[in-house]
């Protein structure tokens, strides 16, 4: 039911216009010819059938400070601006009005501050290649992704629980900072194990964990150690001329690295794919670092306090991992793989810019 505010909107024009067609026409014909709802048209009728006047009553309570010429000029500043603050908001729309009714009429319009999502920075370049490569890979079936070997390395640091611990406090410093409201990082959370990994389709590659950073030599001796192997295995077992996805740190475009996979496609019977630099979301395994995370802490509670040195800290990172890699079930891979048409898409719809994922 149409409040008094939105009858308000109703202009004497079609007030007039309403109540002189309504002996010709239905309410959906005179909305139709008027453009306006037939729910608004049919109410306005019944409340002049009531009152026998077309003029408004006043609104219940306070008057309203702003007109709706102020209320669509404050809703266009705020989605001009989305970085501004409430503050300077108020400021440049330049009307004599409160924070709080600059918040209220934002909020009647489903406008709200909200923490801003992180994403890796695009640039127009990156955005560019980001949607000349979605193009290019627009038309792949999910068998075709099926046949991509997906891989990168992660860091999971001791206390890198991706579960924020949500709290019922009220809004003061108080219970904002009392203890039974705080989640603690412990000491040496930093401390991480850097691990690399691979999948194709439903199957699980092997994991290899690095101490350190993975560099160039580091890398060559992973992909030599684990991946090919791999490769042969799955070509043993049928599945033959799988593509390869790596992303763009520097140890994987350095020129050695190049020429080795070069030499390792001819040999092993694979190919490289090109990939667009700063594109986590289309990088499927980027889902089963997330899944890694969340096991190791929902599994083992007790991880952010392991003690001890940090070679022991990581040692037990590497067992807890390697135990969790090899539960991932075919089912979850599947269900990843089965959402690249839809990731490609969206980044198509996005013209190469941040999406969802």
């Amino acid at each position: 039911m149409p409040t008094p505010w939105q009858y308000n909107r109703l202009t004497d024009f079609h007030k007039g216009k309403i109540d002189a067609l309504r002996p010709y026409f239905s309410h959906h014909e005179i909305a139709s010819q008027l453009g306006i709802p037939q729910r608004t048209v049919s109410s306005f009728l019944k409340r002049l059938d009531e009152r026998e006047s077309i003029e408004n009553i006043p609104p219940p309570g306070r008057p309203r400070k702003t007109s709706i010429s102020d209320d669509r000029y404050i809703v266009h500043s705020a989605e001009l601006e989305t970085r501004v603050p409430l503050r300077e908001l108020q400021r440049d729309v330049g009307l004599n009005v409160s924070q709080q009714t600059i918040r209220r009429r934002l909020r009647e319009a489903g406008i709200r501050k909200w923490k801003a999502v992180k994403r890796a920075l695009l640039t127009k370049k990156h955005a560019a290649n980001r949607l000349s490569w979605a193009k290019e890979h627009q038309h792949w079936t999910v068998d075709n992704w099926r046949k991509v070997v997906w891989s990168d390395e992660c860091a999971v640091q001791k206390d890198s629980d991706p579960r924020q611990l949500q709290v019922f406090r009220r809004q003061n410093k108080e219970e904002k900072y009392a203890i039974k409201n705080i989640q603690p990082k412990s000491r040496g959370g930093d401390i991480s194990q850097m691990i690399w990994g691979c999948f194709v389709g439903d199957k699980l590659g092997p994991i290899a964990f690095v101490s350190g950073t993975v560099n160039t030599d580091v890398y060559i001796n992973i992909l030599t150690d684990t991946f090919l192997p791999f490769i042969d295995a799955l070509a043993a077992d049928g599945l033959m001329n799988v593509v390869f996805q790596q992303d763009n740190a520097s140890s994987h475009t350095a020129k050695r690295t190049k020429e080795f996979l070069e030499a390792a496609a001819r040999a092993h019977g694979f190919s490289v794919m090109h990939w667009p630099a700063n594109s986590p979301d289309m990088n499927l395994i980027e889902q089963l670092w997330a899944h890694l995370k969340r096991e190791l802490h929902r599994r083992y509670p007790d991880t952010k306090h392991i003690g001890g040195s940090p070679e022991r800290i990581r040692g037990i990172l590497r067992e807890r991992l390697t135990e969790i890699w090899w539960d991932i079930g075919g089912e979850v891979l599947n269900v990843v793989v089965e959402s690249m048409p839809r990731r490609v898409r969206a980044l198509i719809a996005a013209g190469g810019w941040y999406t969802e994922y």
